[in-house]
């Protein structure tokens, strides 16, 4: 892990989108950078940044150097690169000098001054030459604005001396000198997205490959939503302003992903849209990603033990509840050991992440003895928040502490599913039946005759091992969204953990509500997002691992709710998701008998 300290916003340039303008002059005080430092140091980070305004003005920076070198960190700088020269670089590289963020904001000293706010060009271009070739972490970053949007090209050429260096063009965000009007520096992100592209590709073409982005939705980058490049990409988990007494998450609280992005593929890395500009043009530019499978779980992979602490007192708040992300970072208790947990998933947001893990409590460690587990009943142990959480005063904004229960909480849950399906008769079609999780519950029906079960299965695979191990049912290998059912034709219809593999909900409602008879029934249950808890090598495992028939989104009862609603069914049950329960929820519904309408129609045969 990486922590940025900000040491004071006294600078050199005075760009025109400078975020900190308000600040100007503003410093650290005395020995805050110190303490940071070494809180970094406590946390077990390994690299502390240094940022500003420019670090190269504040007299303590050898200072502060030395310090991380004397605890055994590596040093960053994040510099306009105006103060540094040769013997400084030197001298900070015997202090463990491994991470550089430079800017250069045109390929011109016509262009970049004039963003800067000063002649600076030649002497970054002189910084550029001094950390070049050096083996380290160097990163040259471009603010794309209305003024040199149609010039980037040119800030690739004018890095070809420098190979080695890693090019990233951030849009500007309309807040400090790009606020409120801005001056029209802030440019569409539609075509700050095109033009980023353009530059990309120029610089692919003269071998300047992996050139990256940030601030732009990935929906307007197609094919470069793995290019996008932020603090927590580069290794970044703690930062502090100045001023502030400790480290705090990096964050995204500056963006927002609108309602339109729910769904999208590309969300959980994502920036979405920064607030400003949402606020002053709307998403109407934003194009979503769907209609292709998702994953629906991620994990948090073991960092350490917790050693040490105030005995009777709890450890995260000897640790300080600031540093720790409240959904990202996870700490679990089991016995009188605590284990620290992290993820860095990028296929959940920081929202869904939180999400998952304090609203609906979807935590599991992982027992599974291969890549991904299979029986959640038998290989996943729930972990719920400590009962000595409940009346701390820090509970709702700290990350917690978990624990595990002892409870199978997917046998109990499947036994409401069990005793819908045991009563079950006449015709049932099964949506999506894969492998048949609850074939046998309806065998015995089928097999007497009570219940004529078809079974919907749009793989070739699972419909054909269907058919070896239940040969009372009727498969039909098709998908519900193009099948064709005679009206009327149904009793009964079930989502049994399909829901959320239906590419399209609407289209397949359409098909079987139309068949389903007066004062027949849709049942759907299925499976919300979850965490799994996982040592270094589970999680090495799971990432290697091609899992397949994911889903197409990760909806809840809730979200379900609303396909449904509107249709003429009537809710008799609905079963959510939370911290009490399994990741499975489940809605039960039935279409009301219409007073002097048939209630019966001839069953039909399923036709593709």
């Amino acid at each position: 892990m990486k922590a940025l300290v900000k040491v004071g916003y006294r600078c050199t340039s005075d760009c025109l989108f400078c975020h900190s303008r308000a600040s100007r002059g503003a410093d650290a005080p005395p020995g805050e950078v110190e303490r940071l430092v070494r809180r970094a140091a406590d946390l077990g980070h390994r690299l502390v940044a240094f940022s500003g305004g420019e670090h190269s003005l504040q007299a303590g920076l050898r200072r502060w150097a030395g310090l991380t070198a004397s605890l055994g960190l590596d040093l960053g700088l994040v510099s306009n690169g105006t103060g540094l020269d040769g013997p400084t670089v030197g001298w900070l590289l015997e202090r463990r000098l491994r991470y550089v963020h430079l800017s250069l904001h045109g390929g011109t000293a016509e262009l970049h001054d004039l963003l800067a706010g000063a002649a600076t060009f030649e002497r970054v271009r002189r910084a550029l030459a001094l950390v070049s070739g050096r083996g380290l972490e160097a990163w040259v970053n471009c603010v794309v604005t209305t003024h040199n949007l149609g010039h980037l090209r040119g800030v690739v050429d004018a890095l070809r001396p420098f190979p080695d260096l890693r090019l990233k063009f951030s849009m500007v965000e309309p807040r400090g000198g790009a606020g409120g009007d801005g001056g029209g520096l802030v440019p569409g992100v539609t075509e700050a997205a095109a033009a980023v592209a353009d530059a990309i590709r120029h610089a692919e073409a003269g071998g300047r490959p992996g050139v990256a982005h940030d601030g732009l939705p990935l929906c307007l980058l197609p094919g470069l939503g793995e290019r996008r490049s932020d603090l927590r990409s580069h290794g970044f988990a703690s930062m502090a302003e100045v001023g502030e007494r400790d480290l705090h998450p990096v964050d995204a609280l500056n963006s927002i992903q609108p309602p339109v992005c729910r769904g999208c593929l590309r969300r959980g890395r994502c920036p979405g849209l920064y607030l400003g500009y949402h606020q002053a043009r709307g998403d109407g530019e934003l194009r979503p990603v769907t209609g292709r499978p998702q994953p629906n779980g991620f994990h948090w992979t073991l960092e350490g033990r917790v050693v040490g602490g105030t005995p009777g007192r709890c450890p995260i708040l000897d640790l300080g509840v600031d540093p720790w992300d409240r959904g990202r970072h996870l700490f679990a208790r089991h016995g009188g050991r605590l284990a620290r947990y992290r993820t860095d998933t990028t296929d959940f947001t920081d929202g869904e992440v939180a999400d998952v893990k304090h609203r609906l409590g979807q935590v599991y460690v992982d027992r599974a003895p291969g890549d991904a587990p299979d029986d959640f009943a038998r290989q996943l142990v729930q972990l719920r928040r400590a009962r000595d959480c409940d009346p701390c005063p820090e509970r709702a904004r700290c990350t917690g502490i978990f624990e595990p229960v002892e409870e199978n909480v997917f046998a109990r849950d499947d036994q409401r599913v069990l005793r819908l399906l045991s009563g079950l008769e006449g015709d049932v079609l099964d949506v999506g039946c894969g492998d048949g999780p609850y074939a046998e519950a309806l065998a015995g029906a089928a097999r007497d005759g009570r219940l004529r079960y078809t079974g919907l299965e749009p793989d070739a695979g699972r419909a054909a091992a269907m058919r070896a191990r239940c040969p009372w049912a009727e498969i039909v290998e098709a998908g519900a969204e193009a099948v064709s059912l005679p009206r009327a034709s149904l009793d009964h219809v079930l989502f049994l953990r399909s829901w959320n593999h239906l590419a399209d909900p609407a289209a397949a409602l359409d098909r079987v509500l139309t068949a389903l008879r007066p004062g027949g029934t849709l049942t759907a249950v299925d499976n919300v997002g979850f965490g799994l808890v996982r040592t270094r090598a589970q999680a090495a495992r799971g990432e290697r691992s091609a899992a397949g028939f994911q889903h197409f989104r990760n909806d809840g009862a809730g979200e379900a709710l609303r396909w449904l609603e509107d249709r003429g069914l009537e809710l008799l049950e609905r079963r959510d998701v939370g911290p009490e329960t399994s990741n499975q929820w489940l809605l039960h519904w039935r279409l009301p008998v219409v007073r002097g309408r048939a209630t019966a129609g001839a069953a039909g045969e399923v036709a593709r």
